[in-house]
């Protein structure tokens, strides 16, 4: 039985990845530390690694309940330290009673510096005060090049993790029934949107599932996805929990609050 019959296709790749660094450990027997990863890809990793192999898989973020977290891939009985992670905090310094940095905007400055998305963790704003993490291997580069967030000019000091913003995320959770997992049909029931108001921003690529864009309006969801509407905020599609007697799919979901 073939491991990738589990998974779709476009996550294939990144299977053949996780099985490159399993063989990494195994052969060299030394731990090997991945970039940041999405939920959906900390679940891929768990489910291609397990759990009683020769290879154990842990994962952190700066905190519990980070979303985005580095794996960290160790023989048995490896013992693993916080440090082994290679993570940095970094705080803004900007003049917060004069001007607003957004997500989006941190996020594009971060971009911009010319680093991909899986160099940095999560985004952390409470109040004034915005924190982000970022790998090891590229903070003294960030550190160095981010002087601007749009039009805000900025410097990063950083922090230890003890001084780590705790964000918690939370779930508004909800049923209702869909005629079949098509991407457009599950959204319309979340987000009560109207399916040809759907498929405008899927096709405009408005749409996100496991953090890609997709642009098809039939494609299939399976429970566990994360989705986003530009605009719209982020859902999750939880479990589809059996077929009503007129055939519809009863499912459960949560949008981010």
């Amino acid at each position: 039985m073939s491991i990738y019959q589990h998974f779709r296709d476009d996550e294939k790749p990144f299977i053949d990845t996780i099985l490159d660094w399993q063989d990494f450990v195994m052969t060299r027997y030394a731990p090997k530390c991945t970039d940041f990863l999405d939920p959906r890809q900390q679940e891929i990793l768990r489910l291609v690694i397990g759990s009683q192999g020769e290879v154990n898989a842990h994962f952190f973020g700066g905190f519990e309940a980070a979303e985005r977290k580095r794996a960290l891939l160790v023989p048995e009985y490896f013992q693993v330290q916080q440090e082994s992670f290679g993570l940095s905090l970094f705080e803004l310094d900007y003049p917060a009673k004069f001007a607003k940095i957004t997500h989006r905007e941190l996020l594009g400055s971060l971009l911009g510096l010319g680093l991909v998305r899986d160099k940095f963790g999560d985004l952390l704003f409470k109040d004034d005060c915005i924190q982000f993490l970022a790998a090891q291997e590229v903070a003294d580069f960030v550190a160095a090049h981010l002087t601007h967030v749009g039009k805000v000019g900025v410097s990063c000091k950083e922090k230890p993790l003890s001084e780590i913003l705790h964000i918690e995320t939370h779930w508004d959770e909800a049923a209702g029934t869909v005629s079949s997992l098509r991407l457009d049909t599950v959204l319309s029931e979340i987000y009560k949107l109207s399916r040809t108001k759907i498929a405008g921003h899927i096709e405009s690529g408005g749409v996100k599932v496991n953090w890609k864009t997709v642009e098809k309006t039939g494609y299939e969801l399976a429970p566990g996805d994360y989705l986003s509407v530009r605009g719209f905020g982020r859902s999750r599609l939880f479990a589809v929990e059996g077929v009503t007697k007129k055939g519809k799919q009863r499912i459960r979901y949560g949008r981010l609050v």
